[in-house]
């Protein structure tokens, strides 16, 4: 195959990772999430977090995020409880999807960094992913599911920087609805600024 289709290849998997679900929630009883939900959220919250950091590369944290669940497209996504008795081969998932492509290796460092853990990008990485995951259980508590915040403690206990930790706080104590609908004496929401 040449390189164009080889990338054509790379998009469509890209593509399939909004059909591959994350597996969590079906032990919330409520809430779906694809993967590709949830590394396009972490990747604004890693950005974000690096801006407020100030001392990453923001776009470098960002494609990060991207990219460290990538490989659940083809290894699926494995709840906490199935991580207690399944294992996964990221690794040569991410290896398999890379080889063919001109710029695979630049995925691959970025991956491997990712995992390691030791960089400070790579660190607020994991808090956008630990903190994604907080924005999706107050979503849930929010519109009715008391489940969801039984999972907030253990889930805020992962974040190791004091910036993922606030956050974590500002995320406890906002509505998830008040970005939109904060004043609701507002009287636009009885005339939508209508004359009649």
């Amino acid at each position: 195959m040449g390189e164009k289709r080889n990338i054509a290849n790379f998009l469509f998997e890209a593509g399939h990772l909004f059909r591959t679900p994350r597996a969590g929630f079906q032990f919330l009883g409520t809430g779906k999430q694809s993967v590709a939900e949830h590394l396009f959220r972490a990747a604004i919250i890693g950005y974000a977090l690096a801006k407020l950091d100030g001392t990453v590369n923001a776009e470098k944290v960002a494609t990060m995020c991207l990219f460290h669940d990538f490989a659940e497209g083809r290894v699926s996504d494995l709840g906490y409880v199935h991580q207690k008795y399944v294992s996964k081969d990221e690794d040569r998932a991410m290896e398999d999807m890379a080889a063919p492509l001109p710029f695979g290796q630049d995925i691959l460092e970025i991956f491997h960094e990712y995992e390691k853990r030791e960089s400070q990008e790579s660190i607020l990485v994991k808090e956008a992913d630990n903190l994604e995951l907080l924005l999706s259980l107050k979503e849930l508590a929010d519109t009715g599911n008391p489940q969801a915040m039984t999972w907030f403690p253990s889930t805020k206990g992962r974040l190791k920087t004091d910036l993922g930790k606030e956050m974590a706080e500002e995320i406890l104590h906002t509505e998830s609805a008040e970005w939109w609908f904060g004043d609701k004496n507002d009287e636009y929401w009885v005339t939508r600024n209508k004359s009649s």
